[in-house]
């Protein structure tokens, strides 16, 4: 709902009863924006963790072939995670991750992993809940991990 506010050419927004509050609305879109700036560094983690552990290394084409990007696009991304500690690169080298880069990629494995199993769980065919997955782990609570995990628990109980 909209209402005039006290100048004349300016409308405030009016807070239904039924809406959630300004600020628990902000700090959602604000946690949002966050997950979205860390997906590109844990994508890039995780995939090179997983390369590393098929292949022995993880070389910048591999990395580019499997995400999909150009060269230039993974480059300016290795930067990134060298600047920021989680990865080692040489140009026309393979790259390696830091000891908190593995860290960091074995939790992004993690959150996947009860993810797409809580898809899977759940009914959704493993080809979608795998896709699902790429995008959920990265905006999913720690409290939602945790319940995606107690539900499946309980549920090989019974």
């Amino acid at each position: 709902m909209i209402e005039k506010s006290d100048h004349p050419n300016m409308t405030k927004p009016v807070q239904s009863q039924s809406s959630r509050p300004a600020q628990q609305q902000a700090n959602g879109f604000e946690s949002v924006r966050l997950a979205h700036q860390s997906e590109v560094v844990e994508d890039y983690v995780e995939l090179i963790a997983e390369l590393i552990q098929q292949n022995g290394e993880a070389r910048p084409v591999d990395i580019a072939n499997r995400l999909g990007v150009a060269q230039p696009t993974v480059s300016k991304n290795l930067r990134r995670l060298v600047n920021e500690g989680l990865a080692t690169h040489q140009p026309y080298r393979s790259v390696f991750l830091t000891e908190e880069g593995k860290i960091l990629a074995e939790a992004c494995a993690k959150r996947h992993r009860i993810v797409a199993s809580f898809l899977k769980a759940v009914g959704v065919p493993e080809d979608v809940a795998e896709h699902d997955a790429e995008g959920i782990e990265h905006h999913v609570s720690e409290e939602t991990l945790a319940a995606f995990s107690k539900f499946m628990a309980d549920g090989a109980k019974g």
